[in-house]
């Protein structure tokens, strides 16, 4: 069985590494490979070595980085089917969808490509007599990110590209559970030709993610998964001195009007919240049915759900695969049988999937719930699993309340005719991104992406003009040059 090690200074190595943790492939329910978890030693090598590269890199010219990015890039392109396939063996998602996050990764990877752009300063001449002002950026040094096993290379994508051509040398601590995507990328960004300790890849656990939070070496982290976890990044990191992004969990509400094409709504809907199992911070895990809305989208949504075809995720025609681990498959059956006990009605029900040939994956179907409250929980809690949820509510004010009274602001969205209702509702929901008749609002790269409320701890986005910003820091130059008049006369001994 192999093993998966950490990427160091431009090497696979095992670094002082004794403990493994299990990887498996979510369809089969089979162990396949062993990943090594890192000691808060390894952690100090691998910031050591960033720090030594750091001393180059951080003074590398603007286009040593973007011709560094723009090979990168076309490796990615290059190793798509490649990664593809490892996410869905470690991941469990279908390989459309795996290919999905690839190409939104490498859009981060094209923004950082003009890089340059986004580097330039300001210039004010004449800010009094004789004296100019200017700005300009520079990288924070070695810097860190700690990301979720549900986006293996998206979100790290969201990091490390930003954080490499603004300067700064970088250090990732992928989710145990998948990692060998970050594997591959650092092997691409090698042949890309970026320096040895550029770019490193820690795997572990919570040791791994204690000593980066710790360590004195890393000037910034960014973090993405869970908002309890969220919290605790934030609160430990900052406590050590460092910039923090910490996004965290998310329960998002697609809000239906009765004036909507409803066949459209539900197609999304149905994509949104059973795609990937469910397995994203953007997912739509509660449909809002506004007035007369609600039968119609519900039998429509049922119809839907029935047809959605589960299977491993490389073999074609499959829509949804496996969730990640037993105990997920297990929270998400807990979360259908706690709705129903607490009142909703159980429309389609996901639990019990067996998928012939491979009954011992961590299969479940989707689940539509009909009639649910903001009181079960299966409102209240962040399922991550393939469970949508239908709240009936008389107006639009209703769903806005509804919404803003959530502890959770990642993403919303509104499926209407109406340019009135959705102008209303994107300016009153308290949410960070919404989309008009479109489920998954997830940004373009040169926007930020960041919710509000517990969904983003702390007020640093990711990405995008934020992104720049987070990863550097801004200096502020005055200068005045006098007019010393040496004189045009001979010079003499006098």
């Amino acid at each position: 069985m192999k093993t998966i090690e950490h990427w160091i200074n431009g090497v696979a190595t095992p670094a002082g590494s004794t403990r493994t943790a299990p990887v498996y492939n979510p369809a089969t329910g089979r162990q396949q490979a062993n990943v090594l978890l890192a000691e808060s030693s390894d952690v100090d090598t691998a910031v050591a070595a960033a720090g030594k590269a750091f001393e180059q890199w951080g003074n590398s010219s603007l286009s040593q980085r973007t011709k560094v990015m723009f090979a990168f890039r076309e490796l990615l392109v290059r190793h798509e089917d490649e990664l593809a396939r490892i996410i869905s063996a470690e991941h469990g998602k279908v390989i459309d969808d795996a290919r999905g996050e690839i190409v939104r990764g490498r859009e981060v990877v094209e923004y950082a490509c003009g890089i340059a752009d986004a580097l330039k300063g300001g210039f004010s001449d004449q800010v009094s007599r004789d004296v100019d002002v200017h700005n300009f950026r520079q990288p924070l040094g070695v810097v860190a990110g700690i990301t979720p096993f549900n986006f293996p290379i998206m979100v790290p994508s969201w990091m490390h590209p930003i954080a490499i051509a603004t300067g700064n040398t970088f250090v990732l601590k992928p989710s145990e559970r998948d990692p060998s995507a970050s594997r591959l990328v650092a092997g691409l960004y090698a042949e890309a030709g970026l320096p040895d300790g550029v770019f490193n890849v820690v795997n572990g656990d919570k040791v791994a993610v204690d000593a980066i939070l710790d360590h004195p070496g890393i000037a910034a982290v960014s973090f993405v998964g869970s908002t309890p976890i969220a919290k605790y990044v934030h609160e430990r990191a900052t406590t050590s001195g460092k910039r923090v992004q910490a996004l965290g969990g998310a329960k998002n509400h697609a809000v239906v009007l009765p004036d909507a094409d409803l066949e459209y709504a539900a197609d999304h809907l149905t994509a949104a919240a059973f795609g990937s199992a469910g397995q994203r911070c953007m997912a739509i895990s509660i449909g809002v049915a506004v007035g007369d809305a609600g039968d119609k989208l519900v039998e429509i949504l049922r119809r839907k759900a029935a047809e959605v075809k589960v299977g491993p995720g490389d073999q074609d025609g499959n829509d949804m695969g496996p969730v990640i681990t037993e105990a997920a498959r297990t929270r998400v059956a807990d979360a259908v049988t706690s709705g129903a006990a607490q009142g909703a009605t159980v429309v389609v029900d996901g639990r019990g999937l067996s998928v012939p040939g491979h009954e011992s994956g961590f299969f479940v179907g989707p689940s539509l719930l009909d009639h649910v409250t903001a009181e079960m929980d299966a409102y209240r809690e962040e399922i991550f699993g393939p469970v949508l949820g239908i709240v009936r509510v008389s107006t639009v004010d209703e769903a806005i309340a509804l919404i803003n009274a959530n502890p959770y602001g990642n993403g919303t969205a509104i499926f209407t005719g109406s340019g009135e209702a959705a102008r209303r509702f994107q300016r009153e929901v308290k949410v960070g991104m919404i989309g008009v008749n479109v489920p998954i609002p997830v940004p373009m790269s040169y926007y930020s992406f960041g919710g509000w409320k517990d969904s983003l701890i702390g007020d640093s986005p990711i990405h995008g003009p934020e992104g720049v910003h987070f990863y550097t820091r801004a200096k502020v130059v005055t200068t005045r040059w006098p007019n010393t008049d040496a004189g045009f006369n001979f010079p003499t001994s006098s």
